[in-house]
């Protein structure tokens, strides 16, 4: 069954590779949306596919990668739409 999920990351997440390795996670765990910079310094993440794999991001979301210092993870589960056919980076 497919799931929903819209994800806002807090921290230093901006210019440390942070929406090149979400979508390199994204797809490798078969997920389609898009990942974002946003004007406030905190990262968009909206994704839809199986709920176990959505869990698998949000858990890296946490972390991030090596140069990133996460200190907030924003989730809400939404109604999914359909409207991916891969995930990207938008902006």
């Amino acid at each position: 069954m497919r799931s929903r999920v819209h994800i806002t990351v807090s921290g230093r997440v901006q210019g440390v590779f942070f929406r090149a390795n979400t979508v390199d996670v994204a797809r490798r765990l078969g997920l389609v949306g898009f990942v974002r910079n946003l004007p406030d310094g905190r990262v968009e993440v909206v994704a839809e596919g199986e709920e176990e794999k959505l869990r698998e991001l949000i858990a890296w979301c946490h972390q991030g990668p090596p140069l990133a210092r996460v200190t907030g993870v924003e989730v809400r589960w939404e109604t999914p739409t359909g409207e991916f056919a891969d995930f990207r980076i938008a902006y």
